[in-house]
């Protein structure tokens, strides 16, 4: 592997392109459908919220967030977890996608009426749309999010 660029997926054709670490300060398109790639900071795994960092991360976003509100000792969560990544990875631009341990934060769990998990919370500028309680399928959630979109 060729640790002098980055392999960035974009968000729109799903096209993986290959960017050297050296042009990607200069704002990287992709080579199929020309949109412009997001930064590699941007590419990434679900942010980890806590109450602490609720507001911040979650509701003072200017945009879509998917949070999946998850425990560890909960199978289907952990079923859902590759899922949620690839989700972080091709939505990475335009979605922020976020993962909320409830044992860990019972605040915002309460304050959303989270009582099972795996629950994933749709905001849309720091406003809950849509919440979807259980086990989906990575169709029914990019579903959700397109429509958000």
């Amino acid at each position: 592997m060729d640790t002098d660029t980055y392999i960035i997926q974009c968000a729109n054709c799903k096209t993986r392109n290959r960017i050297p670490k050296s042009r990607v300060k200069d704002g990287p398109i992709c080579g199929k459908c020309r949109r412009k790639l997001p930064p590699p900071s941007v590419v990434q795994r679900p942010v980890m919220v806590t109450d602490r960092s609720f507001q911040e991360d979650v509701l003072s976003y200017p945009g879509v967030v998917l949070l999946d509100c998850w425990a560890a000792w909960c199978g289907p969560c952990h079923m859902l977890a590759p899922t949620i990544d690839q989700l972080a990875r091709e939505f990475s631009g335009h979605v922020k996608v976020a993962k909320l341990n409830i044992d860990q934060n019972p605040m915002t769990a309460a304050r959303y009426h989270v009582l099972s998990v795996p629950t994933l919370l749709f905001f849309k500028n720091g406003k809950v749309i849509h919440t979807l309680a259980g086990a989906y399928g990575k169709p029914e959630i990019e579903r959700q999010l397109r429509a958000m979109l």
